[in-house]
């Protein structure tokens, strides 16, 4: 695309509303369409549109888009295939520990009436680790799914020729006419022989029996981009069920599921965690080991006097998605010793003598006298 965004190929700006793209995807396929504009490029100046527009009105991945970046929404389009080879029908498979719904859906996108169809677009849901959605990960899912039958090359036909409909005459359609007490009514329906194709097998091919697909299941990589969250989808383009002969595969949808965090909360771009220390450490200050979401340790100066639920930041230890990085929130939680030892008890006993000869307000009680009640 050229370097361009999808906001740059509808000469729209960013707030563009519902009104405003759906104006400048008229004016712009209207301009460029293969059928009016003969120029070189056209086309696909045309399918750029096209693609751009079916993100940008989509609220929800409009807004995956603006979150994640042209390069990283886009590059979620790129796998590739390892092994192979057809498997049984149906499709049931953890992904070692990962989710396994598996659905269709859209329908195949826009199909028209007539001629070749595309194929459907396909639905994953998988779960992915916390630290997997923050850093992002290559991952490798199954797939069950139809392809073009490589016996007959996709045509259904064992001599790979194609004969036209008889049944339609190669228009896809058929008329049907339905007779009823206000008369006969007349309709177009797709032709049930070749099924809108207009074109029959010469032969049936016997390994797909004439469909032109065959069932298989295939190993899939997919990149995870870091930054992704609960809900967000990946389009992996041409993954879904194979189209008719002549006309484009479905794409295939990786929706994501992030598994919660027991050390760990995510908060936008943030990460937050809590560490304990002792009222000691509170009140004089101290130094501590806090440990990542991916398992390093980062020394955290622990300032004098500081509060209950403070929370202290290490910068750049959050999401690194795009530009600067959030930052690792720690929380502090001050724990009461619920047993202290017989030395403990006295230290507290001299700082509560020292704090009574403070002058305080009236009905001032102090840290250690809260702490005193607490340990008695």
């Amino acid at each position: 695309m050229s370097g361009k965004n999808y906001y740059d190929i509808l000469n729209v700006p960013r707030n563009a509303d519902e009104k405003e793209l759906k104006r400048a995807y008229r004016s712009l396929t209207k301009k460029y369409h293969p059928d009016i504009n003969k120029e070189e490029g056209a086309e696909e100046k045309f399918k750029e549109i096209n693609e751009a527009y079916s993100v940008l009105s989509d609220s929800q991945k409009r807004a995956q888009y603006d979150q994640l970046g042209h390069d990283t929404f886009t590059s979620a389009s790129k796998g590739s295939y390892q092994g192979g080879g057809a498997g049984p029908g149906g499709f049931n498979s953890d992904f070692g520990g990962f989710g396994d719904i598996f659905d269709s859906f859209f329908g195949g996108g826009a199909r028209g009436q007539r001629g070749p169809q595309s194929g459907s677009d396909l639905l994953m849901r998988i779960q992915i680790t916390m630290q997997d959605a923050i850093f992002g990960v290559d991952r490798d899912v199954d797939v069950m799914h139809n392809e073009p039958c490589p016996a007959c090359d996709g045509t259904g036909s064992a001599t790979k020729k194609t004969n036209v409909c008889p049944r339609c005459g190669g228009s896809g359609q058929e008329r049907r006419a339905n007779n009823t007490p206000f008369g006969q009514f007349v309709s177009m329906a797709t032709c049930s022989q070749c099924r809108g194709s207009g074109r029959i097998p010469e032969e049936r091919c016997k390994t797909c029996n004439g469909s032109g697909h065959s069932r298989v299941r295939r190993t899939i990589t997919v990149n995870i981009p870091a930054g992704v969250e609960s809900g967000m989808r990946l389009r992996m383009e041409g993954y879904g069920e194979a189209g008719d002969a002549g006309a484009p595969n479905g794409d295939l949808f990786i929706e994501m599921h992030v598994a919660p965090n027991s050390a760990f909360t995510r908060i936008g771009d943030n990460i937050e965690t809590k560490a304990e220390i002792t009222p000691a450490q509170a009140v004089m200050g101290s130094s501590i080991t806090i440990k990542t979401i991916d398992g390093r340790k980062i020394d955290l100066k622990v300032p004098a006097g500081v509060q209950y639920n403070t929370a202290l930041k290490i910068s750049g230890e959050g999401v690194r998605r795009r530009g600067r990085p959030g930052d690792l929130l720690v929380r502090m939680k001050i724990i009461i010793p619920k047993h202290p030892g017989s030395q403990e008890k006295e230290l507290y006993e001299k700082i509560l003598d020292l704090e009574g000869n403070k002058e305080s307000g009236q009905g001032s009680r102090g840290f250690f006298q809260d702490l005193k009640d607490k340990i008695k």
